[in-house]
């Protein structure tokens, strides 16, 4: 369980933060941008659901997600080190990458086919999705960056990449199955 007495630790006034191993580090450190970039997606996620009331399965889905959030920021948060129990060490599994691939097929079995790219629109929740799923690519990006210089586990890069697959699609199901996605029209607003 967590505990957090206070809120305020100052000990980040000087640009240090810590991670959940104790090191201290730079806020400009790779592993701090790649679970910084998981937080953002995670608040993101959060607005978005505030548009997915309506749709129990997805808002559900959501919602067990943003914990997975929280799950892939305390993995990205803590490096590695040879030998580690990974029963003791929090981690993203390959099970909780193979519910989202899971998921994106329950999902994308009911949506109508794509003719062109989508546009990021339609229902607030599927401009929503798209958003969050544009700073899931972004957080994927950082935590690929780390992972070049610094070990990180693959299930942890993984679920990245799914969860923006997943994002996406369910976008389209906020938009009716697809039936309210805006399509991409290329060269149409060329003069």
């Amino acid at each position: 369980m967590v505990v957090l007495n206070r809120i305020y630790t100052r000990t980040g006034d000087s640009g240090a933060t810590r991670l959940a191993n104790g090191a201290e580090v730079s806020k400009t450190d790779p592993r701090v941008e790649a679970y910084g970039g998981v937080d953002e997606t995670n608040a993101c996620l959060g607005l978005a659901r505030l548009h997915t009331v309506e749709d129990p399965l997805l808002h559900a889905m959501l919602g067990r997600i943003q914990n997975d959030l929280f799950d892939l920021g305390a993995d990205l948060a803590t490096p590695p080190t040879p030998g580690e129990d990974i029963s003791k060490v929090l981690r993203v599994t390959e099970g909780q990458v193979d519910r989202l691939e899971r998921e994106i097929d329950e999902i994308n079995q009911d949506l109508a086919p794509l003719t062109s790219f989508v546009l990021p629109g339609g229902t607030a929740a599927a401009a929503a999705l798209h958003q969050t799923r544009t700073v899931c690519r972004r957080a994927e990006r950082a935590a690929v960056a780390l992972a070049q210089c610094e070990p990180v586990a693959a299930p942890a890069l993984k679920y990245l990449n799914r969860l923006s697959d997943l994002l996406f699609v369910a976008s389209r199901r906020a938009n009716a199955n697809g039936a309210l996605d805006v399509l991409w029209s290329p060269g149409a607003t060329r003069g």
